[in-house]
């Protein structure tokens, strides 16, 4: 007998994360941060250290860039320009950027994409058909998951950063795609970024010596940060040239919408007119691509370096406070820094409210399926716009919380907190 769809919905529990709605909305899952965008914000009408905003270097309140987007949105209005832009979205600010994209990524060409997710899901789809095989690393982002589900042809999953299985499964493939007569795109990324760790980048390139396939990264947390330049952890590992598809997001360094892909010009122009994430919608707006070519131009500058050493050192003193406090942060080669709780979900959420309301310290609580079952962070983002003292601050807080989850004073219920 047939059913009615939202019938099963509204008798589920409303899935990993959907089944606390009634407790953890409006506080924990879609919390409302006000106030100007910076290390300091207002939450829940209290004035709270914020470490949860992807805004490394700190451009989000940039006065030159808020001049510049201002500008600009007066200038276009944010309906510039209309359509896709393979009809009518297209121009000349729009080429501009992918040009300088290129030249800092160091390829052939780039094509900016209107939301980054959509865009990667869209590439992989397009530069694969059935005959092709996708190898992809297993912690891999949502983003490129979906992607490869696209695919109809073979799929092998390495062990995350594990170069033996991922060699392993590369020969599989290519012998796979040999029979077949197709070819092999191994997928990963720059910096995952639950964990920080960075992708094995360097060791990957290396098995082109003995196999035959392409090699797409998803950077996000590595464009305008990781490297000499902030070209990114191809850049830092000196494997530019080897990396075919470079994937960068403006939401992290650049603190905006959208991303791009890099790689050589034949690549490109035939991604141009295959994406279908950017065929059937509509160009990224006037203003944003203003803003971005700013954005690129102080990335690019000695005050670029000169943030990204603000970065680091923010980044470098807050890791070494937590592992000498005896907190677990696994490898955290990159900024992304999770703090490993032993806890379980309802003891995390009264650290995160105790956080919040007594520290007036927030920061992400991340618990499955975002990450695997049974691990529970709290995740931390430094950005240039934190000072040593912001760091200092949190650290001691933290080790208060480690010392009071071991007297058990977090072993209750998760409150019903006020939402104001």
């Amino acid at each position: 007998m047939q059913r009615d769809i939202f019938d099963k919905i509204k008798s589920s529990t409303g899935g990993p994360i959907g089944q606390y709605r009634e407790k953890v909305e409006g506080y924990f899952t879609f919390p409302k941060l006000e106030g100007e965008l910076g290390a300091h914000m207002r939450f829940n009408g209290q004035d709270v250290l914020c470490w949860s905003l992807n805004n490394y270097l700190g451009l989000a309140n940039h006065p030159e860039i808020r001049r510049v987007d201002a500008e600009a949105a007066a200038k276009w209005g944010m309906a510039y320009p209309m359509g896709s832009r393979m009809l009518t979205g297209h121009t000349a600010l729009h080429e501009e950027l992918e040009r300088r994209l290129a030249a800092f990524e160091k390829k052939e060409a780039a094509f900016e994409f209107n939301f980054g997710y959509q865009g990667i899901l869209s590439a992989i789809d397009s530069l694969v058909s059935r005959h092709d095989v996708i190898v992809y690393d297993a912690e891999a982002h949502a983003c490129l998951l979906d992607g490869i589900r696209l695919h109809i042809g073979s799929k092998y999953k390495f062990k995350h950063n594990d170069i033996v299985d991922c060699e392993r499964v590369l020969a599989l493939a290519c012998a796979e795609a040999d029979n077949k007569g197709g070819g092999v795109l191994l997928i990963t990324e720059g910096v995952f970024g639950m964990t920080g760790a960075l992708g094995i980048l360097d060791q990957i390139v290396a098995l082109k010596q003995k196999y035959h396939f392409r090699m797409m990264i998803d950077d996000a947390h590595g464009f305008g940060v990781m490297g000499e330049h902030g070209r990114g952890t191809s850049e830092h590992f000196g494997v530019m040239d080897g990396v075919d598809l470079y994937i960068g997001a403006y939401a992290k360094s650049m603190a905006t919408i959208g991303g791009f892909i890099a790689s050589e010009k034949d690549i490109i122009t035939y991604l141009k007119y295959n994406m279908r994430s950017q065929m059937y919608a509509k160009a990224l707006p006037m203003p944003i691509v203003e803003g971005c070519l700013k954005r690129l131009e102080i990335i690019d500058s000695p005050e670029g370096d000169q943030l990204r050493k603000r970065l680091w050192e923010v980044t470098r003193r807050l890791q070494t406070g937590f592992r000498d406090l005896g907190f677990e942060i696994g490898p955290a080669e990159a900024c992304v820094t999770p703090v490993h709780m032993l806890a379980g979900i309802n003891q995390a959420a009264n650290i995160a409210v105790d956080l919040r309301e007594h520290y007036h310290i927030f920061c992400s609580i991340v618990t499955y399926p975002v990450i695997p079952p049974g691990m529970i962070i709290f995740r931390i983002i430094p950005t240039a716009a934190h000072s040593i003292e912001d760091v200092d601050y949190t650290l001691a807080a933290f080790k208060d919380i480690k010392e009071r989850l071991a007297r058990g004073e977090y072993d209750k219920e998760i409150p019903q907190v006020k939402v104001g």
